[in-house]
């Protein structure tokens, strides 16, 4: 056996836990209906069967029909969801992977516009910022209710052969009871300590009643809520002991913060530029406290924090979540002593942002998470090798390099640059993204081991890239910044590359036109801020930045609120002119009539890219398929076969930015989906 501390079994109750790492509760927003269907599923089992020791489900399964979910959640009220968890349970099992589920009461922390239009409860009236909602102070008989469909939604979980479950208690219904910043309760339920606990006790007891000793029952909380007025970690170790000493439950899965806002949520969940492993010693000293089966997760991307979580006695179990989403088979690569293989968590957050915006979670720079249906995980060997030559080694080009590889075909790469990266090099220059430069470096490793060939510091052309004979050729060349925007002054501004890149020095008053809404207009305005120079930035839209989504802001307002820095929605750079030793920024508005100016002696436009392409128009009357893509092909899985172009040539297809402003996500999965059949 190995000495590994992750790799040790763990006793849990009856339960042996195989190892050390565990999936914490969380909620990709896969179900169908509120459904745990085919994708939900498969996106477990991928992970069961490549060793992790348990799996917790949802996060979190809704146990009452006002408690709608704000994104796609399990509905665990439903008697159907039995079927589907049994299913799911099995499967896992199978693979040697414990199974559990995390459910709630959302209170506060949803929208009373959403599913059946019922009113939003809650212990007290206090609205939530993030959601919006005003509460009804709960009555009596909304306890008793709520406290049965918890005991019902565990019942239902019981039968579907799971091995326990949690309750959720931050920032939902569960600690709302806990907290004395919205618990207005009076009676037996408000109060005291003791009566704020009473409600978890209820549903706590009325569960293990009816589904036993024999089904694994903890609580995932926080034990400090970090707020002025809330209740601090002195109240969080008595709340721990209390859990404890009540033998209703099994384990205790602990947190530290709140999440009612962006900026708290951020703090509990820490996302790229944040340090790793922030609560880790919090929750060590409730185990030490305590002295009772103690789980975690926040921000433990990488296995050797993880590995010492284990090992310094912290944690029994240790949460690696959003790894796993990054890569699933984290567990079978520490068993086969492949551990320099794990694809990297980056930190981006591109899961937990998409969700939250009412897309489903998908892994920055995994395309397969989410997809392992029809995008498996595995990249299958060709029948026929083929050369494969690649022109750019951005995300995009190296993801096709890689997969090409891994297909058995021989692969050459040209780019221009003396090293890959392409546009993430800008991005990862900047301290708070420097973890983007795993996506690149996973990559290059991977290719080279691959054998993979090279071209650094060349800039091919039509002839370089005949000259190897491809059978397929591939442009992922990326694009380069559009700044043409304005009626008049194109030519007296700067990108945003620009000052990422250091090309450009920042000035002292700058305007920032940002019409792509991405992460190099932020972070060119915390460089310029830094300095001390004035920012603005201006944005046509109604907020500013949407594609960097919430919880990524939190890290930018934090440093630019922190220094001289406006943020105006709604005004549109129209024109930028002369103006002695300075510059006159005109500003127009989308919904018309009127203009405003700015003096400034710098004006920065982000709007997005337009395609390198050249080369791409150049080979393409020489290609098999002149360039000509199948869509019905590429979405099914199914290899190109588009012949309109000359016989016996090569076939020619272009990716990423090379097609479109997109982002690092689209241009990875451009390239998998592509070349996997290749």
């Amino acid at each position: 056996m190995s000495n590994d501390p992750l790799l040790q079994p763990y006793q849990l109750k009856h339960l042996t836990l195989k190892n050390r790492i565990m999936i914490t509760s969380h909620e990709p927003a896969y179900p169908e209906d509120g459904m745990p269907t085919d994708r939900y599923r498969a996106y477990h089992v991928e992970r069961a069967k490549a060793g992790v020791a348990l799996t917790m489900t949802a996060g979190s399964a809704s146990v009452s029909r006002d408690s709608p979910p704000v994104f796609n959640n399990i509905l665990a009220w439903k008697d159907e969801v039995v079927g589907h968890m049994a299913k799911l349970a099995q499967e896992c099992h199978d693979e040697g992977c414990a199974v559990m589920i995390q459910l709630t009461h959302l209170g506060r922390r949803t929208r009373w516009d959403k599913a059946d239009w019922l009113p939003v409860v809650s212990p007290g009236h206090e609205r939530e910022a993030s959601h919006r909602a005003f509460p009804k102070k709960m009555e009596d008989w909304d306890i008793a209710r709520i406290v049965e469909d918890y005991v019902q939604a565990a019942e239902r979980m019981k039968a579907a052969g799971l091995d326990g479950l949690e309750i959720q208690a931050y920032g939902h219904l569960m600690d709302q009871f806990w907290s004395p910043l919205t618990n207005d309760l009076d009676g037996p339920y408000g109060g005291s300590l003791d009566n704020r606990l009473r409600f978890t006790f209820d549903v706590l007891r009325g569960i293990r009643e009816r589904c036993g000793e024999d089904f694994l029952l903890g609580v995932r909380y926080t034990g400090d809520e970090d707020l002025p007025g809330g209740f601090d970690a002195k109240d969080g170790l008595e709340i721990s002991r209390k859990l404890k000493d009540s033998g209703l439950v099994d384990f205790l899965n602990v947190v530290k913060g709140h999440i009612d806002t962006d900026a708290g949520l951020t703090d509990v969940i820490p996302v790229q530029g944040m340090r790793n492993a922030p609560h880790l010693d919090f929750a060590g000293e409730i185990r030490k406290a305590t002295d009772f089966p103690t789980f975690h997760a926040a921000k433990i991307p990488d296995v050797a924090t993880a590995r010492h979580a284990i090992a310094s006695g912290k944690l029994d179990m240790v949460g690696m979540t959003r790894a796993h989403i990054a890569d699933p088979h984290l567990v079978r690569k520490i068993v086969e002593g492949r551990e320099d293989d794990i694809r990297p968590c980056v930190g981006a957050n591109y899961c937990l942002d998409r969700i939250y915006q009412g897309g489903m979670a998908l892994c920055l720079h995994n395309p397969s998470t989410g997809r392992e249906i029809e995008q498996p995980h595995m990249i299958a060997k060709a029948d026929t090798p083929k050369r494969v030559t690649i022109v750019g080694a951005g995300p995009a080009g190296m993801e096709a390099a890689r997969v090409a590889a891994e297909r058995g075909h021989k692969v050459t790469v040209f780019e221009a640059a003396d090293q890959p990266g392409g546009q993430i090099r800008l991005t990862a220059l900047q301290e708070r993204r420097r973890e983007m430069s795993s996506i690149i470096a996973w990559r290059f490793d991977q290719c080279e081991k691959l054998g993979v060939t090279f071209n650094f510091n060349s800039f091919a052309d039509e002839a370089d890239v005949l000259a190897t004979e491809p059978d397929v050729a591939i442009i992922a060349t990326g694009g380069l910044p559009h700044t043409e925007v304005l009626t008049s002054g194109d030519d007296l501004v700067v990108s945003a590359w620009d000052i990422l890149s250091g090309d450009m020095k920042p000035g002292s008053n700058v305007l920032i036109f940002d019409d792509a809404g991405d992460h190099a207009g932020l972070q060119a305005a915390d460089i310029i801020a830094a300095t001390g120079a004035r920012v603005e930035i201006v944005t046509p839209d109604r907020a500013f930045a949407p594609e960097v989504m919430a919880m990524n802001l939190v890290p930018y307002m934090r440093s630019l609120q922190a220094k001289d820095t406006t943020f105006t929605v709604t005004w549109r750079l129209t024109d930028v002119q002369r103006d002695g030793n300075g510059l006159k920024a005109v500003l127009g508005s989308d919904y018309g009539g009127v203009t405003r100016t700015r003096e400034v002696d710098q004006v920065i436009v982000n709007h997005g890219t337009r395609p390198l392409d050249d080369l791409y128009f150049d080979l393409k009357p020489k290609s098999v398929n002149l360039g000509e893509v199948d869509h019905e092909a590429l979405v099914a899985g199914a290899a190109q076969k588009v012949a309109t172009g000359p016989t016996d040539s090569f076939q020619l297809f272009r990716i990423g930015d090379a097609v479109a402003a997109r982002n690092t996500h689209a241009a990875i999965y451009d390239a998998l989906r592509l070349v996997r059949t290749v």
